[in-house]
């Protein structure tokens, strides 16, 4: 026979759990440990000096599953109710902290990814080619040299950024997570604690509730009959595992009555003395052995790798085409034209043309960023994959209590079968009575709010007054806590400390999501002979649930009823008025028992409690409060406008569901639909071809509300399941169990291009969570449902979800900025100067150099400015991304980037088709004004030499010189009204623009100066000039440049008008 101790629920969990995604390296290790764990009896001890260099033979040499409970105790010094003494762990504490070591880092493997990874390894082909090209493929000139230089500056450079953002995202996402207090509660000296969980030490005796992480390798010595293990972590099973005292296998992977670090307690209760801790765990040992934590690229990373590859792949054809037409075309019929060295110089253009050596960059960059701006916020990103995805939320399930509501329950009301109270009542009026037996059915009640309960006082508060106390406990338990420990009637006898005198748990079913109540059986002490009543059954749970299960009634003065239909109409009414109040509603119920037989598994009592479970006697119902979180309301009000439909999915009664609903505006019609009106209109769409119904309602349609509950729910078709899903924009799922708030999550999913995040904070809630494509848990939530969520509220703001909803979107808002900047105007420029050289006989209008140099500084640094840019005003009003379909290189950037075409009109990449021609006419204009006309300049081939109209070779060098620097910095300056047009996809930039207003962003002024104060460096600077050939221009040349660039700017501010003035229009379609 085993006693169940209730146990406390705060958030605990081992040291570095939260750090630690490796149960997928892990199962083929633990394949291999379960068909080859040796089955020897060897004791397993903990020590600094000496640990078995194979983590197999040490977990094999588990044995501590194989001892019966008190071996258990006297192997490792502790006691069941005392526990560890301070000099016990004072004394343990010297093996070390209970933290897992992260999986070590191959460092070599990283420097090589940052060297050759992203756009360096076209670099590294450029930089091999210009070195063949000084020697020995042509003469060594110092222009080739410099550009090798150049290229490999340029390689170092940028892996030591890819390093330095690579470190300051780790750096970010370690600060971040360490804001999760991991704590456990242990037994020590007596008392219950609550402990880092870092601070556990071999021998500890700790106490796990349902939802809590287990933080260290534990023997079980004390469970109730319904304890479960979710070991999916570990395993990678998604299967509960029951719990057991002892040993179902000698292998300690497989036996049940071990609970192992990382694992989770889902059902019950139970206490396990500690026997490894941190590295010396299964899960430290299995992170030995199975190494370096494989990195997953995010969505958008995946994205820009593949526009990277094909990108590549296009620079290297026209490099390939290039060097093609000098050896089959240019050689031949221009002989002298080109060397083959110069040709593949000149040529290396194509690969740095198409090249956004700044878009890897920002993109590591931005979400950096914005998770920084989410951890100022208290929101902790697990990975950066759920800040893309927040972008796309088109429906949010929410839990309620604890979620929408404070989950700060209080007791408000109280009702008897012939009386009604309120709590601030009832001593004044039990005072004022004649005879205060009248009020006797308090008696009952105190005790079964006291002893029937899951939540316990952490006694190191236990000097403070009750409503400052710190409780272990569900917000359910905690308010009857509170309200028992407060309840004090002494003409009842009604007092907490002779009652938990008095009286002896003996057996306990904790309240879970199926049942929807608890159950303890308790035994008077010291009782006389052999009294029926001496062991009582207490109940509390739904009333919906347990009303079937009552037979009597119990009076406020004492006396026992039968429970009529009248009375059983009288409590569901009452039910019904206190739900409609926002209240919930529980039944308290008692039944006298025989004493429990001794020798009993827990298995059989709790079969014998089931059979137990009818003829009860209702005491009383009892009305608890729990407002919403004041934050709440505005924030759906926030997430609606922003096209996001918000569902509330709880395990509360409709009516208490519903009035919620209705305070916090998840529900604004005053007619709700039900069950009856979805399967009418599911009769009227039979076809699978009304695609009406399968996505979302739309604009035009009107706002439909619903309320469904858990048997509604298991009853809907196919078809119901398309009406709920497009028909409808506000819902409430009423009385469900976790698995149909996991199938509702599968259906919105499975319908249209739905992205569902789901917030919860329950165990309940965590199959949900983890079926979500966002999971969101609070930060006061079980650890169960802090796990399977990808964000974490850690301040349980409710405010902080629009927020960041607003910053996934803007991630990808401003990398979309940073391609259309980067790739349309700089490679058409850049490309159209080697077009222009191989098949217009022209001298190259951009030299390599330059070319080179535009790529990778003056890109770069003006696109970096663009991953601060703030959110536009309308960010949050417009609907929500489709993730399938709204790629950040979509076809309607990427063929008109490739093929020029000119219905790019439409579309920002008409900055690239507006920017090379203006910086070709003043290449031509420059030209002009020294005698050499447009005729004089293209298809001359080979005449370009000495004597070439009266010129020098000298002077037309010089020409070209000047001509190259004109074009590169008509090039540059251009891009600065590139960057100023995509600073903003609708508004005009009068309205909002990055100097001064609520959309600052002096980074961009600052990048706009750094790529002026390039171009002057590269032109002014003698070293420059030496190397590269570059000479300073005439002034005009750098007047006009600005005038192209306002040119580019109010062509985009008239696309921004006809976008805004005809929405639908063709050009509005094509726009960005």
């Amino acid at each position: 026979m085993l006693d169940t101790l209730p146990s406390p629920n705060p958030g605990r969990g081992s040291g570095k759990g939260y750090d630690i995604q490796i149960a997928f390296v892990f199962y083929l290790h633990l394949y291999e440990l379960l068909l080859y764990l040796p089955r020897g009896h060897v004791e397993e001890k903990q020590t600094t000096s000496k640990s078995s260099s194979d983590p197999v033979d040490t977990i094999g040499g588990i044995d501590a599953h194989l001892l019966s409970v008190d071996e258990v105790y006297t192997r490792y010094s502790t006691h069941p109710t005392v526990g560890l003494e301070l000099a016990a762990v004072r004394r343990k504490e010297r093996d070390g902290k209970n933290i897992i070591s992260p999986p070590p880092t191959v460092y070599w493997k990283k420097t090589l990814d940052y060297i050759f990874g992203g756009f360096n390894f076209l670099m590294w082909i450029s930089f091999i080619l210009t070195i063949l090209s000084y020697k020995p493929l042509g003469p060594p000139i110092p222009l080739t040299l410099g550009i090798a230089v150049l290229l490999i500056l340029v390689i170092v450079v940028s892996a030591a950024f890819y390093a330095l953002i690579d470190w300051n995202a780790n750096r970010i996402m370690k600060s971040i997570k360490s804001l999760i207090a991991h704590e456990a509660v242990v037994i020590r000296d007596e008392n219950q604690q609550i402990i880092k969980a870092a601070d556990i030490v071999v021998g500890d005796v700790v106490v796990l509730d349902a939802g809590d992480r287990v933080p260290a390798d534990m023997r079980v010595v004390q469970a109730s009959s319904n304890l479960r293990f979710d070991r999916s972590l570990l395993t990678g099973e998604s299967e509960m595992v029951p719990g057991a005292l002892h040993a179902t296998s000698d292998n300690a992977l497989e036996t049940r009555n071990l609970a192992l670090t990382s694992t989770f307690v889902v059902q019950g209760t139970c206490h396990g003395v500690v026997f490894a801790t941190g590295d010396r765990t299964v899960m430290g040992r299995l992170v030995k052995m199975s190494g370096e934590t494989k990195f997953k690229l995010t969505t958008i990373q995946r994205e820009v790798w593949f526009f990277t590859k094909i990108v590549s792949y296009v620079a290297l054809f026209f490099f390939c085409l290039s060097i093609l037409l000098y050896g089959v075309w240019l050689r031949a019929s221009y002989p002298g034209y080109d060397t083959l060295s110069s040709a593949i110089v000149n040529s290396i253009g194509c690969l740095t043309a198409f090249v956004p050596q700044g878009l890897p960059i920002c993109v590591a960059l931005s979400l950096s960023v914005v998770a920084r701006r989410m951890a100022k916020r208290q929101v902790l990103v697990k990975n950066l994959a759920t800040i893309e995805t927040l972008g796309c939320m088109s429906v949010l399930c929410s839990d309620k209590t604890g979620t929408l509501t404070a989950g700060k329950m209080t007791v408000g009301n109280i009702a008897f079968l012939d009386d009604i109270f309120d709590v601030e009542e009832i001593n004044e009026r039990v005072t004022k009575a004649s005879d205060p037996t009248v009020f006797s059915a308090f008696k009952t009640l105190h005790q079964i709010t006291r002893l029937c309960n899951g939540a316990n006082f952490d006694t190191t508060t236990n000097h403070l007054p009750v409503q400052d106390r710190t409780i272990k406990g569900d917000p359910t338990d905690t308010a009857l806590l509170r309200f028992s420990e407060a309840l004090s009637i002494p003409e009842l006898g009604v007092d907490v400390s002779t009652l938990q005198q008095d009286y002896q748990k003996k057996f306990e079913i904790p309240f879970n999501s199926n049942n929807k109540w608890m159950l303890s059986v308790v035994s008077k002490v010291n009782t006389a002979g052999k009294n029926v009543e001496s062991t009582w059954m207490f109940v509390k749970g739904a009333p919906d649930v347990l009303f079937p299960s009552c037979g009597s009634v119990l009076q406020s003065d004492g006396t026992v009823v039968k429970l009529t239909s009248r009375a059983r109409q009288t409590f569901a009414t009452l039910q019904e008025d206190w739900s409609s109040r926002g209240q919930r509603v529980l039944v308290l119920c008692r039944k006298p028992i025989e004493e429990i037989k001794t020798g009993l598994s827990p298995n059989s009592v709790e079969d014998l409690m089931y059979m137990e479970m009818c003829d009860l006697t209702l005491v009383g119902l009892i009305g608890i409060r729990d407002p919403p979180r004041p934050d709440v309301s505005p924030s759906i009000s926030i997430i609606r406008r922003a096209g996001v439909r918000v569902f509330m999915v709880t395990g509360d009664f409709k009516l208490t569901a519903l009035a919620i609903a209705r305070q916090v505006g998840i529900i604004t019609q005053h007619v709700v639909d039900t069950i009856q009106d979805v399967r009418a209109a599911a009769s009227e769409k039979t076809s699978p071809k009304d695609s009406i119904y399968l996505a979302k309602p739309s604009d035009d349609d009107p706002i439909r509300s619903l309320v469904l509950t858990g048997e509604d729910v298991a009853s809907l078709t196919s078809l119901d399941w398309n009406v709920v899903v497009g028909a409808y924009t506000e819902i409430v799922f009423a009385r469900t169990t976790p698995d149909q708030k996991m199938r509702i999550v599968e259906e919105i999913k499975a319908r249209g291009d739905n992205t569902v995040a789901v917030t919860g904070d329950g165990v309940n809630d965590a199959p949900a969570l983890k079926a979500a494509d966002i999971g969101v848990a609070m930060g006061s939530g079980s650890d169960v449902a802090k796990e399977a969520a990808a964000l974490i509220l850690l301040n349980n703001d409710f405010a902080s979800i629009p927020v960041a909803i607003e910053l996934g979107r803007l991630v990808f808002d401003n990398l979309k900025k940073v391609t259309l900047y980067l790739m349309p105007g700089g490679s058409y420029a850049q490309f159209m100067a080697i077009v222009a050289n191989v098949l217009l006989g022209m001298q190259l209008p951009l030299n390599s150099y330059q070319q080179t140099c535009y790529s990778i500084t003056n890109d770069v640094i003006m696109s970096i400015s663009l991953m601060y840019e703030k959110p536009e005003w309308d960010l949050m009003q417009c609907k929500p991304r489709n993730a399938r379909t709204d790629r950040l290189t979509g076809w309607r950037f990427f063929f008109p980037y490739l093929l020029g075409t000119f219905h790019d009109l439409g579309n920002p990449n008409f900055y690239g088709l507006m920017l090379w021609p203006c910086a070709m006419a003043m290449w031509f204009l420059y030209m002009n004004q020294q005698g050499l006309g447009f005729y004089k300049v293209i298809l001359t081939f080979n005449k370009w030499e000495d004597g070439w109209q009266g010129y020098t070779l000298a002077q037309l060098t010089q020409f070209v010189d000047v001509g190259q620097g004109i074009y590169y910095v008509t090039v540059a300056i251009g891009q600065c009204g590139t960057l100023l047009a995509v600073c903003n996809r609708r508004v005009s930039i009068l309205h909002s623009n990055p100097l001064w207003g609520p959309r600052r962003n002096l980074l961009v002024l600052v990048g706009m100066t750094g790529t002026i104060l390039i171009c002057i460096v590269n032109l002014y600077g003698a070293g420059f000039q030496r190397v590269f050939g570059t000479t300073p221009i005439p002034g005009m040349f750098w007047g006009l440049p600005f005038t192209f660039a306002l040119g580019i700017l109010l062509m985009d501010e008239t696309r921004k008008v006809i976008v805004r003035k005809y929405p639908k229009s063709f050009i509005a379609w094509l726009a960005w």
